[in-house]
């Protein structure tokens, strides 16, 4: 299979809510995802999809921005590949794909958080040379 992976443009950024809905553990309404996306796809924000045919069948949020410990970075946010399309090498394939286009973009580093219990992400970032520096934090206001 031939995958295509480009950017998002920002008036289709809907699209990928579909994917998006799967990853999370927890419930969010769909009219509040549409919400939130609108407004990332106005801040330091790109979103990456891999598509087979003109099916949107992966995604990969990328975040923008220069921070003091890692020089100008990228962080990858809300990785999702479609079930019927895992342990073929495709996320492997989209990761060298991200890379190469961060890299064009002067990024001198990839951050990511996963979820805990989300092991085989765990796995296949380890396998991608990423290295685990703390932990994160979140507190609802």
């Amino acid at each position: 299979m031939d995958f295509v992976f480009k950017i998002i443009e920002k008036d289709k950024i809907h699209t990928v809510i579909p994917l998006v809905e799967k990853l999370n553990g927890y419930k969010i309404s769909t009219a509040i995802l549409e919400q939130r996306f609108k407004e990332m796809a106005t801040q330091n924000y790109e979103c990456a999809g891999v598509y087979n045919d003109d099916a949107l069948i992966g995604v990969c949020g990328l975040w923008f921005c220069t921070r003091h410990y890692s020089g100008k970075s990228a962080e990858v946010d809300h990785v999702y590949i479609d079930e019927d399309y895992r342990g073929k090498g495709l996320g492997k394939s989209f990761f060298a794909w991200i890379y190469n286009y961060v890299k064009l973009k002067d990024c001198e580093s990839i951050e990511l958080n996963t979820y805990v219990s989300n092991y085989a992400s765990h796995k296949f970032y380890y396998n991608e040379d990423f290295k685990i520096l703390g932990y994160h934090f979140l507190k609802k206001l």
